[in-house]
């Protein structure tokens, strides 16, 4: 008797791996049914989406290939630079050598469920992940890119193990002058490590604006991260600002 399209269904929800692809594939494949066609056909665009996913890792894990004799190398990235409110995050990612986390990208080329999913996988599998951040009153001390700067090496500090290299989105921290450093530009987007990063950083603010969201309403930190939207600056010139607001960055709209 054959088997229930609806049990197929199933069979092929579960399949993960391209090797559970092809045996889905081979097991139905001679199966006449319309219902079964469509879902062999399915499986085998699962089958053409993860080979290009792998392609796509492989060419993101160059910059961390090229280092064969090293075994920590760390990826930093920040999130929260442009913000009229908020602290500045940064992360620090040492992943595994043979780690091949699919779909890990720049973070915001991902849907905030993906990030949260993926942020879960990082902080399992990395060998160490380091926090560091600095406060909008320190921001207004020393300037946004100082305090990204300090940050990033609190990051550093805080990782369990010593980095061999650090892999950075586009600049080159002074206060780590210790460590060899390697700036790619747009390296969110073309290195695993720094990708790792920007994703743990990105979660790590997004949580706590939430946070900051209920301690200060009418902002809309938790829809806007502190950015600086439409609503947020209409708030902002009808409320004035909060205790958590960038006086370097808002006197333009005050």
């Amino acid at each position: 008797m054959a088997e229930k399209i609806g049990d197929i269904k199933k069979e092929l929800s579960a399949a993960v791996t391209i090797d559970d692809y092809n045996i889905f594939c081979e097991k139905y494949g001679e199966d006449e049914r319309q219902g079964v066609k469509s879902l062999v056909s399915s499986a085998y665009k699962k089958i053409d989406g993860l080979k290009a996913e792998y392609k796509r890792l492989e060419e993101m894990r160059k910059f961390e290939d090229a280092h064969p004799d090293l075994q920590y190398i760390c990826g930093i990235d920040e999130v929260g630079r442009g913000p009229l409110a908020g602290p500045v995050y940064t992360a620090a990612v040492i992943l595994p050598k043979d780690s091949k986390i699919l779909y890990i990208n720049d973070s915001k080329k991902l849907s905030e469920k993906k990030r949260e999913e993926l942020y879960n996988v990082i902080m399992q599998e990395a060998i160490a992940v380091g926090i560091g951040c600095n406060s909008n009153e320190r921001i207004d001390e020393i300037n946004i890119l100082q305090a990204t700067y300090e940050a990033m090496a609190k990051a550093v500090d805080n990782l369990s193990v010593k980095p061999e290299l650090l892999l950075i989105d586009a600049v080159h921290i002074p206060q780590l002058e210790m460590y060899k450093q390697e700036s790619i530009i747009k390296g969110d987007a073309k290195s695993v490590s720094i990708a790792a990063a920007s994703i743990v950083a990105k979660v790590t603010r997004d949580r706590l604006m939430k946070e900051l969201d209920e301690k200060y309403p009418g902002y809309g930190f938790a829809s806007n991260k502190g950015y600086g939207s439409a609503d947020h600056i209409e708030a902002l010139k009808k409320l004035g600002p909060c205790e958590i607001h960038r006086k370097s960055f808002i006197k333009n709209f005050l």
